[in-house]
């Protein structure tokens, strides 16, 4: 654990900013009896920074016998995240990747060109129903990087940088913030941390990315005048410099952003890219079910089952 002086709010606060340039509140969306709250795309944000897709699963309790139970599916053009505050998740994916994603790690897929994977709480060991609570991102590729080999990477909750100082405790999960560098490798420059905030506790956004944004988890936050609750994400105006007070209660939020892409994005399913023409070949390559030739392979060990190409 590190204090960091960067942490020290030296930026105005009350009526001396007003830099919300957008304030989405997330639609409820219901995934086969597991609901989740999407912040990400939304009506008038497609994306902050490179971040395109944003889900809060839970909070929940998990029966031994109906959990989480996502078949295998396909990716293309993104780099995807699952980040847990309880629980714990079985990542199996087309490279032959078995792991369980758990409280505070990183577990990084990037599809590239295309990958397959599955989620699911099939832990044989649970007795017991099991909290559940966690953010799912996915993150745009750039273009040079959407016809790039698919790659895992793990980082542990302790290898990641930790940040303490007055009232906060932060956890720099990808890219750079505050000086410091989490150690995944991203393909352009980004930043997501999750911040616990004690009860009037502040906290600077980082001023050196041109896009960023601030998703409230639990408890509530003050900008300038106004208070956010829980379950809202605001997109802040390029270059103010601003920070963030932790509510009565205290206060547990995703600071996300970075360098925006050289362009909006297609969204189709679980597909991301720069045009229309990759997702059409990515919708027949899944199509086609043909795992021994095509660009999608199910994932060794749970080969069974995967969910059809949507008609729509």
């Amino acid at each position: 654990m590190s204090w960091n002086p960067a942490l020290d709010p030296h930026c105005p606060t009350g009526d001396e900013v007003d830099a919300i340039e957008t304030l989405i509140v997330p639609r409820a969306r219901d995934l086969g009896g597991f609901e989740v709250r999407r912040a990400l795309p939304a009506p008038k944000r497609q994306m902050v920074g490179p971040f395109i897709f944003f889900d809060q699963m839970g909070p929940a309790e998990l029966l031994p016998t109906k959990g989480l139970d996502v078949r295998p599916h396909p990716h293309i053009g993104l780099a995807t995240i699952s980040y847990l505050f309880r629980g714990r998740m079985h990542h199996r994916d087309s490279l032959g990747t078995d792991a369980w994603i758990e409280p505070g790690a990183v577990n990084w897929m990037v599809a590239g060109h295309g990958i397959t994977h599955s989620e699911r709480t099939d832990d044989a060991t649970q007795a017991e129903a099991m909290p559940f609570f966690g953010i799912q991102t996915w993150v745009a590729l750039p273009k040079d990087h959407e016809d790039r080999a698919p790659l895992f990477q793990h980082a542990a909750a302790a290898d990641l940088p930790e940040l303490e100082a007055e009232g906060k405790r932060v956890r720099l999960i990808l890219g750079e913030a505050w000086g410091e560098r989490a150690p995944v490798e991203t393909a352009s420059e980004m930043f997501y941390a999750d911040a616990q905030l004690a009860p009037g506790a502040a906290i600077p956004m980082p001023d050196n990315h041109e896009d960023r944004g601030v998703y409230v988890v639990e408890g509530s936050v003050e900008i300038g005048s106004d208070r956010f609750e829980a379950g809202q994400m605001m997109v802040f105006r390029p270059g103010d410099r601003l920070s963030l007070k932790a509510g009565p209660s205290g206060a547990r939020v995703m600071l996300l952003g970075g360098a925006t892409l050289e362009g909006p994005r297609y969204i189709w399913w679980n597909f991301v890219a720069s045009s229309r023409e990759r997702i059409e070949e990515a919708k027949e390559a899944w199509r086609r079910e043909d795992w021994a030739h095509c660009r999608f392979q199910l994932p060794p060990g749970d080969a069974a089952e995967f969910i059809p190409l949507p008609e729509r």
